[in-house]
């Protein structure tokens, strides 16, 4: 726009409030101007193209863990010790440093489930030992073996401790592997606590779905039980295979004892009891 001075007799006639001076020092419009300027940039700078989204990085898988090399169980999502496993141990060790069981069972889900299924025959068979149940679901022969070595046998002092763990090591490690595995836990308990009688158990059986045949698992953990069985010494470590009372027929499993064909029912864990019964009342003497 050109801009020119007023004429005299234009001065005349404007209003008062107009400035005649051509180029002002001062331009008070100038803020409206910058106001204007913003608003028609705005659309502008939401029209353009966003930028790239981050893609997540996936976490790393977890480096392998050895079947005789302690261990916590690890979450794969956060690379850190699962919560619900050391929420478990946290337990534990209340329970230890309180030190009334007389009976402790070490082990996993299905040593866990005596919380579960096989709660009324728990009450109502050992109880008069005041007994403890370390089991935790999905514990691997490392995973119990951290435990021990982190203070759940602190405090603790009971006359017998009953220890079945392995299958949930059957599918990654060999029958060797999770024999040293059960071994490392049964010398460890027997360094920490020397007066504790220990009953070792036999892995138990675990079938094929959906019909709990006996296949490639049973053999291995037929392996592994009988590395195990030589570690009675019939002095302070006492092995006792009850598998074949899980059993029916030749080479399946109920579905009334293992309704999953891994895990007992109230029945299964009736046949649990039964069947060491007889000895914990002899090594509680």
């Amino acid at each position: 726009m050109l801009i020119t001075p007023f004429e005299p007799e234009q001065i005349s006639r404007l209003p008062a409030s107009v400035s005649t001076t051509p180029y002002p020092s001062k331009m008070k419009h100038v803020p409206s101007l910058l106001l204007l300027s913003a608003l028609l940039a705005a659309p502008l700078a939401h029209a353009q193209t966003p930028a790239a989204a981050v893609p997540a990085v996936a976490p790393a898988p977890l480096p392998p863990q050895l079947p005789d090399v302690a261990a916590p169980k690890m979450d794969p999502k956060t690379a850190q010790p699962q919560v619900g496993f050391m929420a478990s141990h946290e337990k534990f060790l209340g329970v230890a440093k309180e030190g009334k069981a007389q009976v402790l069972f070490l082990g996993d889900s299905i040593t866990a489930g005596w919380a579960g299924a096989g709660k009324d025959v728990w009450a109502k068979t050992f109880s008069q030992w005041n007994p403890a149940n370390f089991g935790i679901g999905g514990d691997r022969t490392q995973h119990v073996l951290w435990r021990i070595e982190n203070g759940e046998l602190e405090g603790i002092k009971p006359k017998v401790a009953v220890i079945m763990i392995g299958t949930n090591n059957t599918g990654s490690d060999s029958a060797e592997g999770i024999a040293k595995g059960v071994t490392k836990i049964v010398t460890t308990v027997r360094a920490k606590l020397p007066t504790t009688q220990i009953l070792l158990l036999a892995v138990f059986p675990r079938g094929n779905k959906p019909d709990g045949k006996l296949g490639a698992s049973y053999e291995k953990i037929k392996e592994i039980n009988g590395i195990l069985a030589k570690l009675d010494d019939q002095k302070s470590i006492h092995y006792l295979d009850i598998g074949d009372k899980f059993i029916q027929g030749k080479d399946a499993l109920s579905a009334e004892i293992m309704p999953d064909f891994l895990h007992l029912s109230p029945a299964g864990y009736q046949i649990w009891a039964d069947a060491i019964t007889p000895k914990l009342n002899e090594l509680t003497k």
